[in-house]
């Protein structure tokens, strides 16, 4: 995707990235409730590692491409919901 594109794009994405989140958790909040700079991991949302292992794979198949759980680079993907949606803006297909 162009960098054009997906800077058109991020606005909408990190809500749209919440709301994903929440579905394939079943957590108990807005998708406003996940504030975009809070971590996602540990302290902040308070997500494990199985959890983090589910929003991989709704995000491989929701946006088309793989989140590998051997990545270097995992840490700051998932850090934050920004992060994340950095990520998905820079790599999705879909």
């Amino acid at each position: 995707m162009s960098e054009t594109a997906s800077s058109e794009a991020f606005p909408a994405l990190m809500p749209e990235l919440a709301a994903l989140i929440i579905e394939a958790l079943n957590l108990d909040i807005t998708p406003a409730g996940i504030a975009p700079d809070a971590r996602l991991y540990g302290e902040g949302l308070g997500l494990d590692s199985i959890d983090m292992l589910e929003i991989a794979l709704v995000v491989s198949k929701r946006y088309g491409f793989q989140l590998r759980s051997e990545s270097d680079d995992n840490t700051r993907i998932f850090a934050s919901l920004r992060s994340l949606a950095d990520y998905i803006a820079e790599h999705r297909t879909q």
